[in-house]
């Protein structure tokens, strides 16, 4: 009798754990390649537009140089907690070395 409930558990349980693996990769891409954007020299609305458009319109992108290395940070909400409890969140940085200007 309770099978049916317990495998309806372990089905939810292993797509939110799908989701949030997915959303991970999605930031940890994004961060890349925003952070080879900011090195580069790209203005900081066009490093912003690429980790979104890598990562969702819902991505929350930080850019912070210091010297010589660029660090940017992508983090956005990938799924609901298991039965509503929370929310659960995906964040990657990527820190790339500031190409020297011409």
């Amino acid at each position: 009798m309770l099978v049916l409930p317990a495998v309806v558990m372990v089905l939810l349980v292993c797509c939110t754990l799908g989701a949030a693996v997915l959303g991970q990769v999605r930031c940890a891409d994004a961060a890349r390649a925003a952070a080879r954007a900011a090195a580069i020299g790209e203005s900081a609305a066009v490093v912003s537009s690429v980790a979104r458009e890598l990562a969702g319109a819902d991505a929350e992108v930080s850019v912070e140089t210091d010297g010589s290395w660029v660090e940017v940070v992508v983090s956005r909400a990938v799924a609901p907690g298991v039965l509503g409890a929370g929310t659960l969140e995906a964040r990657a940085s990527a820190r790339a070395w500031v190409e020297p200007g011409p």
